[in-house]
């Protein structure tokens, strides 16, 4: 049987539409990756306050009111509609928390052109005072559009660590004098103030999952 050139274009056509709608099909069943939830009643109970410890599904992180590196009264309004990180730290640790600004400052460089933020909370905040933390910021080539250095109210600050983000094992502490709290936990949390990540903060492999995280978050909030 002879096949002219036209009968070799018609199957041409017909595999190049097969294959197409075969790549549609995949790309629209295939299912979107998404990341967890955490909510209290889900986490090691040695980093969860007691108060808290029977929250189930629901949890949002706690509105605050603190004071950033250029002396300004900040609120959760300034994470509305935010992707953010939070972590805790202070400008003196000779430790981790070098290790930590370095990754800070890889998250601030990377994610410069979306819509997130870094929200870094003092636990030594009566030694970090506003112009400790500026000087401590300029240091770190900190952007206040992207990264927030908090200092403020230590109660406020220790209830976020435990009650709020879950960023620290708790060890009973109430935020007084003698009440001190150090970690490494970077905590993601979505636009709607709700957890979905936590991660080491010293470690670049770890920080390269938050980042990869970020952008499969993106993408599943900006589908709604």
């Amino acid at each position: 049987m002879k096949i002219n050139k036209y009968d070799i274009l018609k199957v041409v056509l017909v595999l190049l539409v097969f294959g197409s709608g075969l790549t549609w099909a995949y790309h629209i069943l295939k299912p979107q990756k998404r990341l967890p939830y955490y909510n209290p009643s889900q986490l090691d109970k040695r980093l969860v306050d007691e108060s808290v410890q029977g929250i189930g599904r629901g949890h949002k992180t706690l509105n605050f009111k603190l004071i950033n590196q250029d002396g300004d009264s900040i609120s959760q309004e300034i994470i509305e509609n935010k992707i953010f990180v939070a972590d805790f730290f202070f400008t003196t640790c000779p430790s981790i928390c070098k290790d930590m600004a370095v990754q800070k400052r890889r998250l601030q460089d990377t994610l410069m052109h979306e819509n997130f933020m870094i929200l870094s909370h003092s636990v030594t905040p009566e030694m970090d005072s506003v112009p400790v933390l500026k000087a401590y910021a300029d240091l770190q080539g900190a952007n206040a559009e992207h990264w927030q250095i908090f200092t403020g109210d230590k109660k406020q600050i220790y209830k976020l660590a435990r009650q709020s983000y879950f960023a620290v094992l708790d060890e009973g502490g109430n935020g007084d004098e003698y009440d001190f709290i150090h970690t490494e936990n970077f905590v993601l949390v979505d636009k709607n103030r709700k957890i979905r990540g936590f991660y080491d903060g010293t470690k670049e492999e770890e920080v390269n999952r938050l980042i990869e995280d970020f952008y499969i978050l993106k993408e599943e909030q900006s589908a709604k």
